[in-house]
């Protein structure tokens, strides 16, 4: 997400409204050995917990949960990147017979029981049909687990192990589609729910997710028939949701003229130059090169990219009047009245580019504060003219903390924004001068892993959010202010 150039310099000290913006009312989960999850909600069901997350609807075993803290407030995932942040449930496999033993033998005491689960794969060694149903049971309520904790790595494993043992369970081979999906592989999701699709043709859930895969890869109107299909199966908010979001981008790029490179794939608005468009591949190869360098990832898939008149950005985006570019898992650019490339737009191209990075090295967890941050220091923005105004506020203890800024930003206002931005570019800053960019990556990684924005800054840099500030602070009075 990117903000026009010409955003006002002047912060709001409006902490209280910052806090309103990105903070919502939730709940949390307290376990039994003391682990507490946070989620959107919880509520229990018969033996089981349910609850909601960025990651979808998710279940525990009511055994392992001491008490439900109704009302809590947490910090909400970034609305950037779909392809990341799927507002997406993940298929339920339906309870059998037994079904309720095996998941509480499995997860217990707040961990999986990887001896039980060992157990049930030994008897899987017999052959019998039941024997295998329970340890590929087994392996889903462990990778059920994993991803309600943020394992995706660990998850995808035992679902994949699961098949292992029941290789043609329609359910089994969604979830696995559904982490592939969490992971913007796309192509690999697509390949699992092709299986799915031969067993159990009718299902709508297979429909769903395909048309998220399409959706990933920029083929619009794949994801739509997907998802009508989907939507004349069953009825589900979440599909009419994304259909009705295909479907204007689909409206408004009908008339769009296509162009490709190795890494992108290009549609623009027939009022724009080809030479525009050519121009954009161009240098979105020249900043894809130097991104993949420093970050030591390479996306998977190509990247897709929107050029827009001013009005169609604002339009298919309908997002605030500061933003000015957005990157929803494509990168959408207003290009209006420019034939070629400017200075200003390859920084606006880099930025967006590197939120596709980021997104997709973390598995959609790195949060705002770090995507930003990021973003602006690979486009090439320094914290220098606003130096002394962030260490004023600090100085005052005005200043938000780290952990106000993980959520989206999409509700702020234009100064609290640029306040957000410039306190984010200043701790990445920090970061990158003072440890390297292999800091940067380092944290990237585990925040991949599942760790928390916070854990992942200790185990790297061996600080926490308040240290990290009052180091950012003391860097810009001694980089900007002496």
């Amino acid at each position: 997400m990117q903000r026009p150039s010409h955003a006002p310099r002047v912060f709001a000290l409006m902490v209280c409204l910052l806090l309103s913006a990105v903070c919502c009312s939730a709940d949390t989960i307290v376990l039994k050995n003391g682990r507490r999850i946070a989620a959107l909600s919880a509520v229990q069901v018969g033996d089981k917990v349910r609850y909601e997350t960025p990651a979808g609807t998710l279940t525990l075993p009511k055994a392992i949960v001491d008490h439900i803290e109704k009302g809590s407030s947490i910090s909400m995932g970034s609305s950037e990147g779909e392809a990341s942040h799927l507002g997406l449930t993940p298929p339920a496999m339906d309870s059998t017979s037994g079904s309720g033993d095996i998941e509480r033998g499995v997860v217990h005491d707040g961990a999986i029981d990887r001896s039980y689960v060992a157990g049930l794969e030994n008897a899987a060694r017999s052959g019998s049909k039941d024997a295998n149903a329970a340890a590929a049971l087994a392996h889903h309520v462990a990778a059920q687990f994993e991803l309600s904790h943020g394992n995706m790595e660990d998850a995808l494993t035992d679902e994949r192990t699961a098949l292992n043992y029941a290789p043609d369970q329609p359910i089994l081979l969604m979830n696995v589609a559904y982490l592939h999906l969490r992971r913007s592989e796309y192509k690999e999701s697509l390949d699992d729910l092709e299986r799915a699709r031969q067993v159990a043709p009718d299902n709508p859930d297979v429909a769903k997710l395909a048309g998220w895969a399409y959706y990933g890869l920029n083929k619009i109107d794949q994801a739509v028939a997907e998802w009508k299909r989907a939507l004349a199966l069953r009825a589900d908010p979440e599909v009419a949701a994304a259909l009705a979001k295909a479907e204007r981008d689909k409206q408004e790029e009908a008339n769009y003229k296509e162009n490709e490179s190795a890494h992108f794939t290009l549609r623009y608005s027939g009022a724009a130059q080809p030479e525009l468009a050519r121009d954009v591949l161009r240098t979105l190869e020249m900043h894809y090169g130097e991104i993949e360098s420093e970050l030591d990832y390479s996306p998977p898939d190509p990247i897709g990219v929107i050029l827009y008149t001013q009005e169609a950005f604002a339009d298919i985006t309908r997002a605030p009047g500061w933003v000015g570019a957005l990157n929803d898992g494509r990168i959408r650019v207003p290009v209006q009245g420019l034939t070629n490339v400017t200075p200003e737009l390859s920084r606006v191209l880099k930025h967006e580019l590197t939120h596709s990075f980021v997104g997709q090295k973390t598995r959609g967890r790195a949060p705002t504060w770090i995507q930003e941050g990021l973003a602006q220091w690979m486009e090439g923005k320094r914290s220098g003219e606003n130096a002394a105004q962030l260490v004023q506020i600090y100085d005052a203890k005005q200043n938000a903390s780290l952990a106000q800024l993980e959520g989206s930003w999409m509700n702020l206002s234009g100064d609290t924004a640029e306040y957000a931005y410039a306190w984010s570019l200043a701790n990445v800053e920090y970061i990158v001068q003072n440890n390297g960019m292999g800091d940067i990556e380092r944290i990237l990684d585990r925040l991949a892993q599942g760790d928390s924005t916070e854990v992942a800054l200790r185990t790297v840099l061996h600080s926490d959010y308040g240290d990290l500030m009052q180091s950012t602070a003391e860097y810009l009075r001694k980089s900007y202010m002496n």
